[in-house]
């Protein structure tokens, strides 16, 4: 999963220019500009990246085992240079080591604020960094603009030792995952687990549990997961959003979402536990969060 690695610790601003071994996280659109070859990517080093070429806004991140940490802005459609090559983050899983491919979601999603508020939104004017923290400020209006966050939640239903899972129509092939949606604005998230599994698939629910949390640089979400309990209604996919939903055995799992994902984890996690009864006594012993 994408936490904060062991061994970073992340700083917005930084006293010193970065030293030549400090690692680049340059981002052409989505893509990261990495080295190596697609079974072990590889980091440039400033050193390295300042001799390919690859430059840009730099924004430092922090230190990762004492080694500097920056995000690099490069333009939309800037090519790779010789030796290195574009990858989305999705197709490092797995061959990335995961320290690092976190360090890269934190990265992107530096580089996707620092792209997007490079004028104001109320006035027009361009930004310019604010001093002391990482926040655009409009010197026109004094509007100040930090990386936007957008809380979503992600519930896995749970209904006489079956799991409820979901195929939404932007998924590839016939893959299945828990239930999502993000959060309104006024809502608390509670509020928001009952609303989105009442608009997809049109049943009801009780005994919230939270299970963990993690921040999903797609492009700047943070993922809040749940396990519930099956409380009435029948199944109904939206058809816009779902088109399909089911109830499956925890032995009998279909296609499901990659390792590195919360959502993953969230399925591996409840079916191990339904297969050997500790759900039930865990559900059991822990107070329903309403």
């Amino acid at each position: 999963m994408l936490h904060t690695p062991p061994g970073f610790v992340p700083a917005p601003v930084t006293l010193a220019p970065p030293a030549g071994d400090a690692l680049v996280f340059a981002f052409a659109g989505a893509m990261l500009v990495v080295a190596g070859n697609e079974e072990a990517p590889v980091v440039p080093t400033l050193a390295q990246a300042l001799a390919a070429g690859i430059d840009g806004p730099r924004h430092h991140l922090g230190r990762l085992a004492g080694t500097d940490c920056v995000a690099v802005t490069l333009g939309d459609t800037a090519p790779a240079p010789a030796g290195y090559r574009l990858a989305g983050l999705r197709s490092l899983f797995g061959t990335m080591p995961e320290p690092m491919l976190a360090v890269a979601a934190r990265a992107f999603q530096v580089v996707d604020w620092d792209r997007s508020h490079a004028f104001c939104g109320r006035c027009g004017a361009r930004t310019r960094e604010r001093p002391g923290e990482r926040a655009k400020e409009c010197p026109a209006c004094g509007l100040v603009a930090y990386p936007r966050v957008s809380p979503a939640m992600m519930v896995l239903v749970i209904r006489d030792g079956e799991l409820l899972l979901a195929r939404a129509n932007r998924f590839r092939n016939m893959m299945y995952s828990a239930l999502a949606g993000f959060v309104e604005p006024g809502e608390a998230i509670e509020d928001c687990v009952h609303r989105e599994v009442r608009e997809e698939v049109g049943i009801e629910i009780d005994r919230l549990e939270y299970f963990a949390s993690q921040s999903w640089a797609f492009p700047h979400s943070l993922m809040i997961a749940y396990t519930a309990h099956y409380a009435a209604g029948a199944l109904r996919p939206d058809g816009t959003e779902i088109a399909d939903a089911r109830w499956f055995l925890p032995d009998a799992l279909p296609e499901l979402p990659s390792p590195m994902s919360i959502a993953r984890r969230l399925i591996d996690d409840t079916a191990a536990r339904l297969r050997d009864g500790s759900h039930a006594q865990r559900a059991a012993a822990s107070p329903a969060i309403e």
